[in-house]
């Protein structure tokens, strides 16, 4: 297939259907199209677009969220999820700030080498923002080539992932690149839909293969499908007198790093034992909460969340650190793990917790 027929096929339908009003793509440079290429990662756009607004009113410049706690990072990104994003984007403010005044590099080889960004990022920031043509392949790209020229395989093998990559570099042009590639991931996420794509409007109708072999479903292959392991969690909900949580932050690697958590008891430990030895208080179960199952990539998590209070709650349970006694509203701008600020808005509707003797 000759490139100019595809990529013009691309453009003359950007020039028509294409997004063009997203806030990211409003009084456009690299820092914003670097943080709306992070946020939607793994996440639609509906979804990032008010995380994105918050974001970058708080953090309006690189220099700015590189200077910012991680704390309030986190916070701004609570419930978006995956976030090793968050942690890495504060991390590559930080080199962005100490080794380039400042000034998001403009090199493809230096903005890949920041934390968190690989190849595809790396040149959908770099031709969005500047216009350099640099070929991308996001989740979105890999279904539109895949489909079209009918490349079997599971994209995350690395003989398809080749392939892929060579189509795309082969079909990206050197004008426009911008609008293709902004066009090549409006056309996946609107038209060459996972499930229900709408091939009737789609520009590549024409030359796509599978089409013409009506079998689009069946490219890209899904990832190999397999049972997820189920973990258990039993989650201390410790409140103090005055409605207060106990929150612990978690270790900075791992599920939740650096995220606001209740604490996890063993399931081998008795709940108040385990309170008395780790935080000298006193607390007595009031109820177990409904479990709840919360799913990463590679494993579910039922969590048991044990509803206590705490009889003696002093000050003695803040003295190691990363704790802290957690009232809304809260002022202080913590990042808390998605199910944890689930559980805590459920105890506002709840009844004033009473003393357990």
């Amino acid at each position: 297939m000759h490139a100019r027929k595809f990529s013009q096929a691309i453009l003359e339908w950007f020039d028509q259907f294409g997004r063009k009003d997203l806030p990211w793509q409003r009084d456009v440079d690299p820092y914003r199209i670097w943080v709306s290429e992070i946020m939607l990662q793994q996440t639609q756009v509906a979804t990032v677009i008010p995380y994105f607004e918050r974001f970058i009113a708080s953090f309006p410049d690189v220099v700015q969220l590189a200077n910012a706690t991680q704390d309030a990072v986190l916070h701004h990104w609570s419930g978006l999820g995956y976030y090793a994003r968050a942690r890495n984007l504060h991390k590559a403010a930080a080199v962005i700030r100490d080794s380039y005044t400042g000034q998001f590099p403009e090199d493809i080889d230096q903005v890949e080498s920041l934390p968190g960004i690989g190849r595809s990022t790396a040149g959908a920031i770099l031709s969005l923002a500047l216009g350099q043509s640099h070929p991308i392949l996001d989740g979105n790209v890999k279904r539109v080539l895949a489909r079209c020229f009918k490349v079997e395989g599971w994209p995350g093998k690395s003989a398809v992932a080749r392939e892929l990559w060579h189509l795309s570099e082969t079909y990206t042009p050197e004008k426009r690149v911008a609008a293709y590639n902004q066009a090549m991931m409006d056309l996946g996420a609107t038209v060459c839909r996972r499930g229900q794509p709408d091939c009737a409007v789609c520009p590549l109708s024409r030359l796509c293969m599978a089409n013409a072999s009506g079998n689009q479903r069946a490219f890209p292959s899904p990832r190999p499908k397999r049972a997820l392991p189920v973990k258990q969690a039993q989650m201390l909900v410790v409140q103090n007198g005055e409605g207060a949580v106990l929150l612990e932050r978690r270790p900075p690697v791992g599920i939740w790093g650096g995220l606001w958590s209740f604490p996890e008891c063993p399931a081998s430990r008795e709940p108040s034992a385990w309170c008395r030895e780790h935080f000298a208080i006193k607390a007595g179960v009031l109820r177990e909460m409904p479990l709840r199952r919360h799913t990463f990539t590679h494993f579910h998590l039922d969590i048991t969340p044990l509803r206590m209070y705490a009889n003696n709650p002093s000050n003695a349970v803040l003295d190691a650190g990363d704790r802290i006694w957690y009232k809304t509203p809260d002022s202080s701008g913590l990042g808390l793990a998605a199910p944890v600020s689930r559980i805590i808005n459920e105890l506002e509707k709840c009844s004033t917790v009473g003393s357990v003797g």
